[in-house]
This record gives C-alpha cells, sequence and structure tokens, in this order.
C-alpha cells in the first residue's frame, strides 16, 4: 500500500464498541471489553447493549460500569488502534455529574481505608514472640 492511499484514508465514522472502550483505555484488552459488554455493563445511547460489535459514533453517550466505578461519557472521537494515554482521554469528555460522584466516592474510600488500615507484616519482636507461643502449643 503506497502512502499516498494510507493519506487519502478517510476517518472511521463508526468504530466496534469493544476496540473504542480498548482504544479509549477503559480496558486493559479487548477480551475484558467484550466481557463487560456482554455482562450488560456498558450502554448505549441510553440502551442495554449485549453486542461488542455494536458500533460506536462520535456524539454516542456511552454508561460504563466498572467494579463501583461508573462513566457516563459522550464519544468524541475514533481510533483505529490504540494509542497513549494523553490520546485516549481526547476520545471522550466525562459529563459533569459524573465525575462529580466518581471523585466523591473516590474521597469516600479514601476515608475508609484510613479509618480502616490493611494490617500490615509483624515487625521482628512480634514475630518471635509469635514463634515462642507456637512452639510452646506444639509441645503441649
Amino acid at each position: 500500500m503506497s502512502k499516498s492511499a494510507a493519506i487519502s484514508t478517510p476517518p472511521p465514522t463508526e468504530q466496534r464498541l469493544d476496540t473504542w472502550l480498548w482504544a479509549a483505555r477503559f480496558f486493559k484488552t479487548r477480551s475484558l471489553a467484550s466481557a463487560a459488554i456482554e455482562g450488560g455493563k456498558i450502554r448505549l445511547n441510553d440502551q442495554a447493549c449485549k453486542k461488542a460489535g455494536k458500533g460506536v459514533r462520535i456524539g454516542d453517550r456511552l454508561d460504563i460500569e466498572r467494579g463501583d466505578t461508573r462513566w457516563v461519557i459522550t464519544v468524541k472521537g475514533l481510533l483505529k488502534q490504540r494509542g497513549s494515554a494523553t490520546i485516549a482521554q481526547t476520545l471522550y469528555a466525562e459529563s459533569p455529574e459524573a465525575l462529580a460522584e466518581r471523585l466523591r466516592q473516590a474521597q469516600e474510600q479514601h476515608q475508609i481505608r484510613q479509618q480502616n488500615p490493611t494490617p500490615s507484616k509483624p515487625d521482628q519482636h512480634t514475630r518471635i514472640l509469635l514463634r515462642a507461643i507456637r512452639r510452646e502449643s506444639v509441645g503441649s
């Protein structure tokens, strides 16, 4: 294929939903994006979408659920290939309400983690005491 043919190719007007989600970096792989679509975690223009091959166009509205996180976005661009994260961020615009809700949830999770820290590895003194207790219980 010559360079002039590649340059004159018009930009795509539609793209598969799973490849768009992958290119926009909502999912690490296309298969994860497909599984989310088939699992009902993605809504296209307020309608349930069960097929990964469904076409997405510029201006479409997507509701994306991943775990406890929910995005409500508008498609602003399409890509044939996955690009960098900065390019991926230009492919969509998030609604202000959804962004505020997502930030509120993140703040809540941060506060919960601060109040209930995960237990860390015991220090050396505690480990010595634990070994002594185990030896006593085995020897009895």
